[in-house]
């Protein structure tokens, strides 16, 4: 009876050390301008979007209409991937603009829950955001860092196998190992998908569209529309400082 009294507390301890120990992410390439807020979140809503995030997205959709954005975030953002050296234009600007575009059409793209708050917060925010799946992400790595995209460097974005170049592009990447997402598009080897259920989530941002402060006020809006159990939140700048 001790023994497995002793297995069952190791086994709830290991799985309260799973919940609360949040992805270490670093800066390996520092820029003045540079923010990630980061957003990991457990236990995410599965399923496609309930009442309540449809109501929001509804809201946010005729909001739009009547009063469109700025353009100071789009060319915050634009410069901020510049300064790599990659041209944020045609198909390879960003994915906010992307999304943008689409809701004036009227085609918001509804998918799932978790990539329909992550639309909606993007909208509203005219800021990209990475979301993937956790577990995917950690395969094989210990932790991610935030770098330039390498000469040559590319990946797969979608089920076809097209690629996006890499090179001087924003990326999160596992430690010393392959780019995972980019305020472009992301890897197929980590996004999202109907199973899963623990996510993190980068929102790319620029001190000249916006401070921490309201950067995590950003990735809070963003915890709350995911609806995980447990959701941990924090903002790094360019030098890596939280």
């Amino acid at each position: 009876m001790g023994l497995r009294t002793s297995a069952s507390a190791l086994m709830e301890l290991r799985r309260y050390i799973i919940i609360h120990y949040m992805i270490s992410v670093t800066i390996e390439s520092p820029h003045p301008d540079l923010l990630v807020g980061i957003v990991e979140s457990h236990r995410v809503r599965g399923g496609p979007a309930d009442a309540a995030l449809d109501s929001e997205i509804g809201a946010a959709l005729s909001r739009l209409k009547a009063a469109p954005p700025s353009d100071t975030v789009k060319t915050a953002i634009r410069d901020l991937l510049r300064s790599g050296g990659y041209k944020p234009a045609g198909r390879g600007k960003p994915a906010s603009e992307y999304l943008a575009q689409a809701a004036e059409r009227g085609e918001f793209p509804r998918i799932s829950h978790i990539v329909d708050a992550l639309n909606l917060v993007s909208l509203e925010s005219g800021l990209p955001i990475s979301l993937l799946d956790a577990e995917r992400v950690m395969d094989g790595t210990t932790a991610l860092v935030v770098r330039l995209g390498r000469p040559g460097e590319s990946y797969a974005f979608n089920a076809a196998g097209h690629e996006i170049q890499l090179d001087g592009l924003l990326t999160v990447a596992r430690k010393e190992g392959s780019a995972l997402g980019n305020p472009v598009k992301d890897s197929m080897l980590a996004k999202t998908t109907e199973f899963t259920t623990h996510t993190i989530a980068f929102v790319w941002a620029s001190r000249r569209a916006l401070e921490k402060e309201a950067l995590r006020n950003v990735c809070q809006r963003l915890g709350r529309l995911l609806a995980g159990a447990e959701t941990e939140i924090t903002v790094i700048d360019g030098s890596g400082n939280k």
